[in-house]
């Protein structure tokens, strides 16, 4: 894997970086789509330290354009947080200050609470920029330590073992997503 990610990005890591934080964003602003594969091909081609901390960067890149973007421009949304089951999303949509910053770190870290509904709810509460920043970077970093290990551990393995697992992956984010969409 990192000898293809390598004749793409031979001489230029800074490229890679780069290319890796706008891929975040386009993840993050989806509000749908599974991040780990990005943190795959950043553990793959830059190693784990270093793929790790690229992760965490382009995570936070993407939560901070997301946010703004959804607080700026998504408003007609703000229904679909009123229809929310999630009493810690409701919670978000109406606090502020410390409050709104534990209920953030509390919801990236929770692994159930997908990660475009917090931003969507913080978008919406009356939470500033830099401290939604903070507290999703913070929350974020545990399930990424998870994440990147987890993923180190699977490129480990030999290849049809690395297959099976990513079209497991696949084949089971299809099935949730096929189900969320009946919904």
């Amino acid at each position: 894997m990192r000898d293809f990610l390598l004749e793409w990005f031979p001489n230029n890591p800074i490229l890679a970086v780069l290319v890796s934080l706008i891929i975040n964003m386009i993840v993050a602003i989806s509000g749908i789509l599974p991040s780990v594969f990005i943190t795959a091909g950043n553990i793959a081609f830059f190693g784990f330290e270093m793929g790790l901390l690229v992760s965490i960067a382009g995570e936070a890149a993407g939560t901070i354009v997301s946010f703004v973007l959804y607080r700026k421009g998504l408003i007609k949304l703000s229904p679909k947080i009123k229809k929310s089951k999630s009493k810690l999303l409701l919670k978000l949509k109406n606090t502020a200050g410390a409050e709104a910053i534990f209920l953030v770190l509390a919801l990236r870290i929770f692994p159930f609470i997908p990660s475009g509904a917090v931003t969507l709810a913080a978008a919406f509460s009356k939470m500033g920029l830099l401290s939604f920043c903070v507290a999703s970077t913070l929350g974020k970093i545990p399930s990424l330590l998870i994440e990147a290990y987890s993923v180190d551990q699977v490129l480990s393995l030999k290849s049809e073992w690395q297959i099976t697992i990513i079209l497991l992956i696949i084949l089971t984010s299809i099935y949730f997503f096929m189900r969320k969409m009946k919904q």
